[in-house]
């Protein structure tokens, strides 16, 4: 479902097709999970095809890498021209991008000098597709921010993340809500979440979680749209008296929410605030104005 005889990706310098490619078996990053990735999307906007954020991903990129210690020297211009050219050479627009960071043989638990760079593209609809989802809390909770770079978008993180969405899944739900060590909310296993109350949008506080560059383009909507949202820790009982609550990420983009634990929201997702930022998002991906969008 990713890639055909004819998918054009990038690795270590030069453009292959991706049924030629290969890599080393003995990859610290296959054996550890020790390597950095991001999810970056593309669009075909108004203007012609735009990656949305290409700059900031890029840079969380390499911040990733120099946070756990990966050696990475591409420059961001460099990053964000590779991956436009793999859009033009797969001929795709609305697509996803996957940049990965990977190490080469070492099963030692140190840091190698030997890092490669993985770029790949295909046609991606949102993760979660259009519907509402029900959620339910998890017995996972986020690790201890202590004990990993939190900040960074390392591949090993994502393991959690994996046990997480499963769980939810054989229990019956869309997707998983985990908490932190405290016993706050602390996101979705590859989204943000944000909560609705009396006119307020309300987002977990940073510490426990990975600060999404999704999140941070809400917060700016919300800005622009003087729509009040404060940055606080969230207790599971506050979710009670919620009246809607939405998920965002570059793969899921926004995403309402139904219910958590079978129990749902009181306002109807399109009266919701976060009705409001999904469409003004649409807007920004596709480089429309939103200054028609009225809360």
């Amino acid at each position: 479902m990713y890639y055909t005889k004819d998918t054009i990706l990038f690795l270590n310098g030069k453009f292959i097709k991706a049924v030629d490619a290969h890599t080393d078996l003995y990859s610290q990053s296959l054996h550890y999970g020790f390597g950095a990735f991001e999810g970056i999307r593309a669009y075909q906007t108004m203007n012609g095809v735009k990656i949305f954020k290409a700059y900031e991903h890029f840079e969380r990129l390499k911040k990733s890498c120099a946070l756990v210690g990966i050696p990475f020297h591409y420059e961001t211009e460099e990053l964000v021209q590779i991956a436009y050219q793999l859009l033009e050479k797969n001929d795709i627009g609305d697509a996803y991008i996957r940049p990965l960071v990977y190490c080469g043989p070492n099963m030692q638990l140190t840091h190698t000098d030997e890092v490669y760079l993985m770029m790949c593209t295909w046609e991606w609809d949102k993760y979660h597709g259009d519907k509402q989802l029900k959620m339910c809390i998890s017995s996972y909770q986020r690790p201890n921010p202590n004990s990993l770079k939190m900040e960074a978008k390392v591949t090993g993180h994502y393991v959690n993340s994996i046990l997480a969405t499963s769980e939810a899944k054989v229990r019956g739900y869309d997707e998983a809500l985990m908490l932190d060590m405290e016993g706050n909310i602390a996101e979705a296993p590859g989204a943000n979440f944000f909560m609705e109350k009396d006119g307020v949008l309300y987002t977990p506080s940073l510490g426990h979680i990975l600060p999404g560059i999704t999140r941070q383009t809400v917060i700016n909507i919300c800005r622009e749209l003087d729509i009040p949202v404060k940055e606080k820790q969230i207790k599971v009982e506050e979710l009670e008296t919620a009246d809607s609550a939405f998920l965002c990420g570059t793969a899921a983009e926004i995403v309402g929410i139904e219910s958590i634990d079978a129990k749902p929201f009181g306002k109807p997702w399109y009266d919701s605030l976060g009705a409001t930022v999904q469409e003004a998002y649409k807007c920004q991906v596709l480089e429309k104005s939103f200054s028609y969008v009225i809360i």
